[in-house]
C-alpha cells in the first residue's frame, strides 16, 4: 500500500506563509504535496494549495528544512488506497495514525492550485 504523511510546518516568523498543515501522498517516486490552511479534522472542509512533489524522505523525516524555510513535524502517516483521481478530484481512503476515513480533495473554481480538502468518517 501506498503512504502518506500529514506534517505540522512551522514557518519562521518572516516566512513568506504562515505555518500550515502539508498533506503528502507517496506517487510513484515522489509525494504529491497539498499545503492546508488548517489541521485536517473529520467532517470539516479546509482550502488547499498544490504544491511541487516533494521528495519521498519527507514520509520519514522531521526536522528543519533547508534555507531557513522552517521545521516539519509529522502529526499522522500511514497508508492510502486510491479510489478515483482525475484533473478535478482525489479520492482517497487513509488508514492512518489519526486520521482514519475518505479524503476528498477538488479543484476550486478559483485557481488551478487551489483545492478544497474534506475528510468523512469511514
Amino acid at each position: 500500500m501506498p503512504r502518506f504523511v500529514i506534517l505540522h510546518h512551522e514557518m519562521p516568523p518572516d516566512g513568506k506563509r504562515s505555518s500550515h498543515w502539508d498533506f503528502m501522498l507517496q506517487w510513484e517516486d515522489v509525494l504529491k504535496t497539498w499545503a492546508l490552511d488548517e489541521r485536517p479534522e473529520t467532517g470539516k472542509t479546509t482550502a488547499a494549495t498544490a504544491l511541487d512533489d516533494h521528495r519521498t524522505a519527507y514520509l520519514d523525516y522531521e526536522g528543519p528544512i533547508s534555507d531557513d524555510r522552517g521545521s516539519v513535524t509529522r502529526w499522522d502517516a500511514g497508508t492510502y488506497r486510491l479510489v478515483r483521481q482525475s484533473e478535478e478530484e482525489w479520492v482517497i481512503d487513509l488508514a492512518g495514525n489519526r486520521l482514519t476515513g475518505r479524503v476528498t480533495l477538488v479543484r476550486a473554481s478559483d485557481g488551478e492550485r487551489r483545492w478544497l480538502f474534506t475528510l468523512a468518517a469511514d
